[in-house]
């Protein structure tokens, strides 16, 4: 594995994590709304858009069971999936696309003819579906390009996740581990960011893949140092399709964005607490307090403590130091609100 923290490419001077917009199955097998996505999708300002490769006759049998029953239109889920592919030519313009709009295009395979398809026209990274962690054909396939490899682990425990590390090891890529949760949405008692910090000392990197439908996991796992952050996208709720209920809008993509740079400009930006910045001590003055006299006082009253408060401006003697106060005699005559100062006193 690799410590390596660049992930596909690296946003800006201060950006750490990779943001990468998952359009799956969205686009209900429509090339125009692939593209509407990749168009919506870039003025959020995130980095990837993500696809999902589908080839029906090599990932898939007739008899594959429904996740959920949700297609009006497609008898079986074979028929569904057969009605998701795009053409090599088509998937060439949603690539050209991406380019166009300065966004890295990543597309997951499922089956090796569908990786096949994706190297011929170039993807930045490969991206590991949850079910495909243990398909060491394909995986080996993936790693042999020298391309970094995001892999999803939302269908396997600790050991299953170390066999295929252990797999990949020797060809030296650099490859990121996501905490995935495999529910659809997934609830925010299982969304596992404990394994953000697992997964980056286990295995060198780390990232999430998010089902839950909102920004706030990613915002958070950015926080805890993910390299790389992935979102279902939708563009509306109204949408139809079985991944919309896990999916967060196109406004709430820009939020996530604007968001994950806020948070990484703070994070780089560590605050000195030894020493206060000037335009902070110009402020002490104004905002702290003083010890004043509550109430008129004749020269050599020897001052208690009810005849004392704390009041601003900070400019005499400094309120911690009240306790100091008590006692002393005053030198001269104060009347209310008067700000001391160790000259007005004598012991």
């Amino acid at each position: 594995m690799t410590s390596e923290t660049t992930w596909l490419h690296q946003p800006g001077p201060a950006a750490s994590c990779t943001i990468i917009a998952e359009v799956a199955q969205a686009h209900d097998g429509s090339l125009g709304t692939a593209h509407a996505f990749i168009d919506a999708i870039a003025e959020t300002g995130a980095d990837a858009v993500k696809f999902q490769t589908h080839i029906a006759d090599a990932e898939s049998t007739p008899g594959e069971p429904w996740r959920a029953r949700f297609s009006l239109q497609d008898e079986t889920r074979y028929d569904y999936w057969k009605r998701m592919e795009f053409t090599p030519a088509q998937w060439r313009g949603l690539k050209a696309h991406c380019e166009d709009r300065e966004l890295l295009f990543l597309s997951t395979p499922f089956s090796e003819q569908a990786f096949e398809l994706l190297e011929s026209i170039g993807v930045a990274g490969w991206k590991v579906a949850s079910g495909e962690l243990t398909n060491r054909p394909l995986l080996e396939k993936m790693a042999r390009t020298g391309r970094p490899l995001l892999l999803s682990t939302g269908m396997s425990a600790l050991a299953e996740i170390d066999r295929t590390i252990a797999w990949l090891e020797p060809f030296k890529i650099p490859s990121l581990v996501m905490q995935c949760t495999s529910a659809y949405p997934c609830p925010p008692e299982s969304i596992g960011l404990n394994n953000i910090s697992l997964f980056r000392e286990r295995y060198g990197a780390s990232g999430l893949s998010d089902h839950s439908g909102k920004i706030f996991p990613s915002l958070a796992a950015a926080t805890l140092g993910a390299q790389a952050v992935e979102v279902h996208v939708t563009l509306s709720r109204r949408m139809f399709g079985p991944d919309v209920p896990a999916s967060v809008t196109v406004e709430e993509l820009e939020q996530l964005v604007t968001g994950i740079r806020y948070l990484e400009t703070a994070l780089n930006h560590p605050v000195d607490k030894t020493h206060l910045p000037e335009s902070v001590a110009e402020l002490r003055p104004i905002f702290m307090k003083s010890v004043v006299i509550n109430r008129p006082l004749s020269a050599g009253t020897r001052l208690e403590r009810d005849h004392l408060a704390a009041k601003k401006p900070g400019t005499g003697i400094p309120a911690h130091d009240l306790e100091q106060v008590v006692g002393k005699r005053l030198r001269r005559d104060a009347a209310a609100d008067h700000l001391l100062t160790w000259a007005d006193l004598e012991d």
